[in-house]
């Protein structure tokens, strides 16, 4: 059992666990996830890690209230338990270049957050163009304040309430044409994601992505998560979930995603 030390409440439908897993926070790195089953017959579902303390015993994930098993988790209150958490899975984030855009969309930013982190540590240029619907589905604000100046902080939203209105994509084609940007790391929506990539590689700059595609088991084993990635077949949860953008086949993902959620209605 894994206790819930900390819950927070983003927005409506978003919320962060802190769950006391000191194993977990020993060997967890940035872009590796977790799979989470809430009660002895629930599901499990990944998230990826949002943070993490190995002194304190301590991990986080983000996730937005979506279905059964997320409706269910969203009702847990600190100090209860999660059954059972598995990780950390999937392989951790390898980013070159001097300066990286990183980009999140939506709940995306929780994963977004902890490369942008990694990146400052490790000595990188990093600024971060963050995207969400409104205002108040923004996610990680504060903490990527603290870990960047302003002027590497770029926000856009659908609806102009907040920083630049626009899609996120409009955000990044104005900083790679402004800033020197020689890798970006994109994390959000698959279809934010395929719209990235498709402008990254007209500028010619190395994109990798954190996909979010359906998992079963997290090893392997299921194949649910498969993808193409430059015309060969791979398993999210094992060979990424980071991948080269540019050679992830995302109208194929879009078409399983959409299988799947056609089911979960019929059922």
């Amino acid at each position: 059992m894994y206790k819930i030390l900390e819950k927070t409440q983003f927005s409506e439908k978003v919320f962060k666990f802190r769950i006391e897993a000191p194993a977990i926070a020993k060997h967890a790195h940035a872009g590796q996830f977790l799979m989470v089953r809430a009660n002895e017959t629930g599901e499990r579902v990944p998230f990826t890690l949002a943070g993490w303390n190995p002194e304190e015993g301590w991990v986080e994930f983000i996730f937005m209230v979506i279905g059964k098993t997320t409706e269910m988790l969203s009702t847990y209150e600190e100090g209860d338990s999660i059954q059972d958490v598995t990780g950390p899975l999937g392989m951790p984030t390898e980013v070159d270049g001097d300066s990286v855009a990183v980009i999140g969309g939506g709940v995306g930013l929780a994963i977004a957050f902890p490369v942008a982190k990694h990146l400052v540590e490790t000595g990188h240029e990093v600024h971060a163009i963050m995207g969400a619907r409104t205002k108040d589905l923004l996610l990680m604000e504060d903490q990527f304040r603290e870990l960047l100046d302003e002027d590497h902080i770029h926000i856009t939203t659908d609806d102009g309430s907040y920083g630049r209105k626009g899609l996120v994509t409009e955000g990044v084609e104005e900083v790679i044409k402004r800033e020197k940007v020689n890798k970006c790391f994109a994390i959000g929506p698959a279809i934010m994601m395929k719209f990235v990539c498709l402008l990254t590689k007209k500028y010619e700059i190395p994109t990798d992505v954190s996909l979010n595609t359906i998992m079963v088991d997290g090893t392997g084993m299921c194949g649910a998560c498969r993808i193409t990635i430059g015309g060969k077949t791979k398993f999210v949860c094992v060979d990424g979930p980071e991948f080269d953008g540019h050679q992830v086949d995302f109208d194929e993902m879009l078409k399983r995603m959409g299988a799947f959620k056609n089911i979960e209605r019929e059922e």
